[in-house]
């Protein structure tokens, strides 16, 4: 009997969610996400997947966030034809998102395609293209929360995640030959109290439970709403009155509603000054069209639109989106994408990193080898579009709206889960983050050989109901030690801003050339060793 499981992402890192789980009868997918982060790992992208797509049968899917969702068109181009179940929230949101997805994968494509000719190099083509997306969201079967879905030797239901719109995790029940197996994917689990959404809910008493760690030894306060209102109020006031504008990169998906429903409130208050709010992302607009539509369903909503306000401009077209630029100061910028990885947060970044009076506000998880990270961690000078940019602007970081619970709300939500007959997997983490759950589910009795912390690409022979899961022979794509650290391409890109400063602060050309030749020495005997 076969019952096997590989884990094609989120093992060692926080992004590129896939489960690949195959029974002598079918094989199927939970999630199937894109990689983000350093680019050694964005590589796993362009590259094969795993398995072969055309093989699978169906896909079941958490949530609509790119790490989870944004690999679904490339999935399709090369071959899957099968249904797609998720709820109807991640169906609406996916309609624009994919989409969106292809539409900036084409313009990056093509502007890289512009400097490889310059450069003599061979052309690349996008992951996906928009009808590769199309074609997607045509295979989209839209499921009820809590209801089973039967898909033969495997039964599956959706609980409400707390994460995001229409965010679930996934339980299974799957027919192994034997007693069969009740599985648990989390999915992402959002903290209690969240803006727009109820607290988390699953089953109990799971063979298997697949599990998130993001924010594994992370621990916050779950602020409520007045209390976020003020924090959030305190930090526009201090980057008005610095002058400047106060840019925030923000997910299109639930962190940039939820600011929009407490800068709107905030407004209406009187908390903060009448400045003008640019919401410069497309997609936010649209997903936040979505959560109107859903405006019944979501908790905060009071069944209207909580998103007007009159200092609000969406700002959808090139044009509009430049001329934010005439703004230097008393202005509040939103744009996507939320780790300032691509997407219009970077033209902002570029117009304002530089001013000391602009603040820079980061609002979510900064993946390790973004550029957020490293504003996140202090870099005095990074690299925009091929362009230097010193950062002379404050950079502030809150993270009470985060859509992840932390180390305790994790801890309290698998608690609730137990007990867990066979093994606890966890995944979707740092390799930090995993220690901490590891130790923390230890120290609270549970056995260690009972918890399991896969790596990229390992592979598990689950048919052994009364053993515990075996690692079969595992083909790595990438080594795990490369998985979430910075790669080269990082530190060349630290290594050249700091040339150029050293070269740009030395007192003669004579300083700058003895430097040169240094360098040049070393490279020589680098070749020759």
């Amino acid at each position: 009997m076969t019952f096997q499981m590989k884990f094609c992402g989120a093992a060692g890192t926080v992004t590129g969610s896939c489960y690949w789980i195959r029974l002598d009868d079918c094989q199927f997918l939970v999630d199937c996400g894109m990689f983000q982060g350093a680019k050694t790992i964005k590589e796993l992208n362009y590259n094969k997947f795993p398995f072969d797509p055309a093989q699978i049968d169906f896909m079941l899917l958490t949530h609509a966030h790119t790490d989870h969702a944004g690999l679904i068109p490339k999935l399709v181009k090369h071959g899957f034809s099968g249904p797609i179940y998720t709820t109807s929230g991640t169906r609406d949101l996916l309609t624009y998102m994919l989409p969106d997805s292809a539409h900036i994968q084409e313009m990056e494509v093509d502007r890289l395609n512009r400097r490889n000719r310059q450069r003599g190099r061979a052309e690349v083509e996008p992951i996906y293209t928009g009808e590769d997306a199309d074609a997607s969201l045509e295979l989209i079967h839209p499921v009820e929360y809590e209801s089973w879905l039967d898909l033969g030797v495997v039964k599956a239901r959706f609980w409400n995640a707390g994460h995001i719109l229409g965010a679930a995790s996934i339980e299974l029940e799957v027919q192994d030959g034997g007693e069969g197996a009740r599985m648990l994917f989390s999915g992402d689990i959002g903290p209690d109290h969240k803006a727009f959404h109820p607290d988390p809910e699953a089953p109990s008493g799971v063979d298997y439970l697949i599990t998130e760690t993001t924010y594994g030894g992370r621990f916050r306060k779950d602020l409520p709403m007045e209390e976020r209102q003020e924090l959030l109020a305190k930090e526009i006031n201090d980057a008005m009155h610095q002058g400047g504008a106060l840019v925030i990169p923000a997910f299109a998906v639930e962190r940039t509603q939820e600011l929009l429903l407490d800068i709107a409130a905030l407004l209406r208050s009187g908390a903060i000054p009448h400045v003008p709010v640019f919401l410069d992302s497309p997609l936010a607009i649209k997903v936040t069209s979505v959560f109107t539509a859903h405006a019944h369903s979501l908790e905060d909503m009071d069944g209207g639109n909580p998103f007007a306000h009159s200092s609000f401009h969406f700002t959808e077209t090139t044009e509009e989106s430049k001329a934010i630029a005439r703004f230097s100061g008393n202005v509040i910028i939103i744009a996507a994408s939320g780790m300032c990885d691509a997407g219009r947060i970077r033209h902002h970044l570029k117009n304002h990193l530089w001013r000391p009076q602009s603040t820079l506000l980061l609002v979510g998880y900064q993946a390790e080898g973004t550029l957020g990270r490293l504003l996140e961690q202090g870099a005095k000078r990074i690299k925009i579009q091929g362009e230097d940019v010193e950062v002379r602007a404050r950079i502030r970081t809150i993270d009470t709206y985060s859509g992840h619970a932390d180390h305790d709300g994790l801890m309290e939500w698998i608690d609730e889960r137990l007990p867990v007959r066979r093994s606890i997997f966890l995944s979707h983490g740092s390799s930090a983050s995993l220690q901490a759950m590891y130790e923390a589910l230890v120290d609270k009795g549970i056995p260690a050989e009972q918890i399991i912390v896969p790596k990229l690409d390992d592979d598990f022979d689950l048919s052994d109901g009364k053993a515990l899961p075996q690692l079969t022979r595992v083909i790595r794509r990438i080594d795990p030690e490369c998985v979430e650290k910075p790669d080269w391409h990082n530190d060349l890109a630290s290594l050249t801003l700091d040339l150029r400063k050293q070269l740009e602060g030395a007192h003669s050309d004579k300083q700058r050339a003895k430097l040169l030749a240094r360098l040049r020495t070393l490279l020589d005997q680098f070749n020759e060793s």
